[in-house]
């Protein structure tokens, strides 16, 4: 998730390697042969990369407050399913929370 977050802030190769790593499950030979480097050099981009998004994360908190935010949003629809009685409270209520789920 933090790639997801702060990946404009690494350089390209850190982002194709992590890609290769974590999203197509490349092992650390795989890239290293289709780069023509050496597996040391790939673990040392990734690890450099993993600190790059962890100092980042550290300072902006994003996906904390991301993941805060979705906890309040499933509560805010939880209480407008539960209002009986007053249905168009309810979809206003649903309305708010898809909106904000919008602007995320």
């Amino acid at each position: 998730m933090l790639f997801d977050f702060y990946e404009l802030l690494l350089t390209e190769k850190q982002r194709t390697f992590l890609k290769y790593y974590f999203h197509d499950d490349y092992s650390l030979g795989e890239i290293a042969a289709e780069f023509d480097i050496s597996r040391q050099a790939v673990y040392e981009h990734i690890k450099r990369a993993e600190s790059v998004l962890e100092g980042c994360e550290a300072k902006l908190r994003l996906l904390a407050k991301h993941e805060a935010v979705q906890i309040w949003l499933a509560k805010l629809e939880a209480c407008a399913n539960g209002l009986t009685g007053m249905d168009e409270l309810g979809s206003e209520l649903r309305q708010i929370a898809q909106g904000i789920r919008d602007m995320e």
